[in-house]
């Protein structure tokens, strides 16, 4: 098994102890977006209590990726996507962080 597929197969099981509903296929495509991110540990998590994290998930993801402008109430996207998966929980991997933030706005499409 790749070390991609082992990444989103943990991804997989995450969803299911949260209860999240989700599309497996935008799922790979959100996890390749990331890049090599996903294998570095640090990188592969985003940090829900560090502000200048959110802030670059914010700009960078969000507004640069997705498209999106400042207005579009992204502070609070990324706030409910943090108390999905619950503020004490330390698995907050990008990939599916990321993939909550793209259902939500239904910016599916940029992965197409």
């Amino acid at each position: 098994m790749s070390k991609f597929q082992e990444c989103v197969d943990t991804y997989k099981a995450e969803f299911k102890k949260l209860g999240v509903n989700f599309d497996e296929d935008l799922l790979v495509k959100v996890a390749k977006g990331c890049g090599p991110s996903i294998y570095n540990r640090d990188a592969a998590t985003v940090a829900g209590s560090d502000e200048k994290e959110l802030e670059t998930v914010k700009k960078n993801f969000l507004i640069k990726k997705l498209g999106l402008s400042d207005n579009d109430d992204l502070d609070g996207a990324i706030k409910e996507v943090i108390e999905t998966f619950g503020s004490s929980n330390r698995n907050k991997y990008r990939a599916m962080f990321y993939y909550m933030l793209t259902e939500k706005f239904g910016k599916q499409d940029v992965y197409k």
